[in-house]
């Protein structure tokens, strides 16, 4: 992850040059991330999501991304997913946002969302659809070498639902937000329930 320690700058920059699009996931993400409770947001990097969705807890494996989570007010861990810092059944809710591409050992971090969650908790995981305009793009930079996707692997919305599903999550329902290419974005978008359109997927599970 030495990457996102060398550039963590340039990456919570995106989210400034990129407001509409960062705007409108904040406003899928809000359609299932519980307004109170207890939550952890793994893989938190600079709080960009945390902070506005009222998570408390977050875990990172970049020091220099928890520095600026810290300083946004996050309780920040470093750590990975797949073996979190935390005893059983501590939150009502996990979120991961564009995370999951990143991990080593997906059904590791699924299972270690499933232990730190309450009976009844939500895991809330946020993606690029690898089927979507965007998706394909990246996968196209990925490709090419680039610095932030080199290393992801990409998922479609399908695959994450078959990964909750492995690990027992029942009750999912998915909405969908940037339904066109970054640079035409006028405003922020409305989400709509369901997946197919927008580049960006949040796909959210219950811990029967």
């Amino acid at each position: 992850m030495s990457i996102f320690d060398s550039y963590s700058m340039e990456y919570d920059e995106w989210y400034d040059k990129n407001r509409l699009a960062y705007l409108s996931e904040i406003e899928a993400l809000k359609q299932v991330v519980p307004r109170g409770g207890k939550g952890l947001e793994i893989g938190v990097g600079t709080g960009r999501f945390a902070v506005p969705l009222g998570v408390s807890f977050g875990v990172d494996p970049s020091e220099k991304m928890l520095e600026i989570a810290k300083e946004r007010g996050v309780k920040a861990f470093l750590g990975k997913g797949e073996q979190l810092p935390f005893g059983e059944a501590e939150f009502d809710f996990v979120l991961m946002v564009v995370t999951l591409c990143f991990v080593d050992n997906p059904d590791l971090v699924l299972s270690e969302s499933r232990r730190v969650l309450r009976d009844g908790g939500k895991i809330i995981i946020g993606i690029v659809d690898k089927n979507s305009y965007l998706g394909r793009l990246y996968q196209q930079k990925k490709q090419q070498g680039h610095k932030f996707y080199e290393k992801a692997n990409f998922y479609s919305v399908d695959e994450v639902i078959g990964l909750l599903k492995r690990h027992n999550f029942d009750e999912i329902v998915t909405y969908q937000t940037i339904f066109q290419p970054l640079e035409e974005l006028k405003e922020v978008e409305k989400p709509e329930k369901g997946y197919g359109k927008g580049s960006f997927v949040v796909i959210c599970g219950r811990k029967g």
